[in-house]
Parts: structure tokens; C-alpha cells; sequence
């Protein structure tokens, strides 16, 4: 609910032709407790006058020389971007209660007035509008904070890569079924890694030359799913020289916690070089 002093602030525009209709309902209204009551006879004035304003209660007549109050909320809905009519409308035609309603006006008073009656009505309606008004408030908010979130994001991700490159031999990234979907460096030369030809994608690793225990360590991390920081494992080649990687990964989850893979960066660190 909005709390008793939001509600008495609350911004309402009173639209009648007759200065008598518009006293009455500015005296009602003050003595209820509202401090910002305005008024106009120019029904033609109104969408300037939301705009300027951004009331949050228009209580508009509908019979008025000129520009009728159906009118009035035409012109609203073709200048106002949001669909929501902050309109209670004021009429002695019963007739025009529903039309009104139809056309988008929220709720109505009668003429002549019973002042009960209206003081509820406004009040229901300013309840209404500013719930509105917030949740609208709301929603630009999380909006605003999801863009800012998703650009820090982006500008991070893009810093970290930029790092890792600088600061490791290789970067890389594997899906949740072990493949390598990413890699930068000169990985291929350094771990014997088989490339798909269409694709481009890498596929695994040589299973030749690589220390079996080392292996069968880092891999049980990586199937616990478990981060590994600096983890040392080797390789002997053909002509018998050894090769020295320290690597380091973590576990990469989705929004819902679905595992998707693997990433991190790795460098040899074999004698000499």
C-alpha cells in the first residue's frame, strides 16, 4: 500500500469548464489532506499540462464547450507513451459512465456530487495510480541496472581476455563435454591438439606423452568440477625431451547453475624457455 504521506502529495490536475465544479472539489480536496491540487478550465491545455506536471490524478468533466472530455483522453492516449490514464472523469450523464470507462478512463464521479462518495472514489484511484506509478519506477530501475550490469560484464570479460592473453602462454575454454570450443596462443604447437577441418573447433589431446597420473588428477578435478590454480603437468616427446605446463581453470555455470564447461589459461614453463 503507499503510505498515508505519498498519498497526500500526490500531484492532481481537476479539468472542468465551470469554476464552481472546481472550487468545490479543491475545497474537498484540501480539506482531506491534499497539498497539490491544480485546476484549469481549458480542457486544451490538459497533455501540455501532463507533460510539464506528470500528474498523477487527472479528475476530468466530460461535457465541455470546445474539447469535450472524451476528447481530452483521446489526445492523452495519442501524446502519452504509457497506455495507463491516470483519468477519473466527472459527469451527470449516466450514459457516458461506460463510454468513459472504454475509452480508458479508470473510474468515474457523479454530478451532482455526494462528497463521501467522491473522496473515496479519488482516493481508491490515487491508490491505484501511484501503485502504478511505482511499479513503473520499478521496472526502469531493474532495466537501467540489467544494461549497466551486462556493459560491466562485456567491458570485464573483454579485460580479462585481454589479460590472460598477456599474461599466459594460452587461453582456453572447453564445453561440458570435454571439447575445446575456445583456445588463443600457440596451443596447438604446445599440447598436439587435433583440429576439426570444417569447424575449426579442437577436439582433444594426443593421449601420447603425457605423465598418466598428472592426467588422471587434473581430470578427476575437472569431473568434480572442482577450480585448480597452478596445476603442473608434463609431456615426453618422441625424442625423449620433456615438456613442463602449469595450468589453471574454473567450473563455467549458466543463470540456471547448468554446467557449461571449463576456461582458463595455461603456460609452459619448461626448462629454457
Amino acid at each position: 500500500m503507499i503510505a498515508e504521506l505519498d498519498l497526500l502529495g500526490a500531484r492532481i490536475l481537476i479539468v472542468d469548464d465551470q469554476d464552481s465544479n472546481i472550487q468545490l472539489l479543491t475545497h474537498m480536496l484540501a480539506d482531506a489532506g491534499y497539498r497539490h491540487v491544480s485546476s484549469t478550465t481549458q480542457s486544451h491545455e490538459v497533455c501540455l499540462l501532463y507533460h510539464k506536471y506528470q500528474y498523477d490524478l487527472i479528475l476530468l468533466d466530460l461535457q465541455m464547450p470546445g474539447m469535450d472530455g472524451f476528447q481530452v483522453m483521446e489526445a492523452l492516449r495519442a501524446n502519452v507513451q504509457d497506455p495507463y490514464l491516470p483519468v477519473l472523469v466527472i459527469t451527470a450523464q449516466p450514459g457516458h459512465k461506460l463510454r468513459a470507462l472504454q475509452a480508458g478512463a479508470l473510474d468515474f464521479i457523479s454530478k451532482p456530487f455526494d462528497m463521501t462518495e467522491a473522496r473515496t472514489r479519488i482516493r481508491n484511484m490515487l491508490q491505484v495510480c501511484l501503485l502504478n506509478n511505482r511499479l513503473k519506477q520499478q521496472n526502469h530501475d531493474l532495466e537501467r541496472t540489467v544494461q549497466e550490469r551486462t556493459a560491466e560484464l562485456h567491458e570485464s570479460e573483454a579485460r580479462y581476455r585481454s589479460l590472460t592473453e598477456l599474461a599466459s602462454d594460452w587461453y582456453w575454454e572447453q564445453d561440458e563435454m570435454g571439447s575445446f570450443t575456445k583456445v588463443s596462443g600457440p596451443v596447438l604447437e604446445m599440447l598436439g591438439l587435433q583440429v576439426d577441418t570444417l569447424g575449426g573447433i579442437t577436439r582433444g589431446i594426443q593421449e601420447e606423452g603425457w605423465n598418466p597420473a598428472a592426467r588422471e588428477v587434473l581430470h578427476s578435478r575437472i569431473a568434480a568440477r572442482e577450480q585448480f590454480l597452478d596445476f603442473v603437468f608434463s609431456r615426453t616427446n618422441t625424442d625423449g625431451s620433456i615438456q613442463q605446463f602449469r595450468v589453471s581453470g574454473e567450473p563455467m555455470f549458466d543463470g540456471s547453475c547448468r554446467y557449461l564447461g571449463y576456461r582458463g589459461i595455461g603456460v609452459e614453463i619448461t626448462l629454457g624457455n
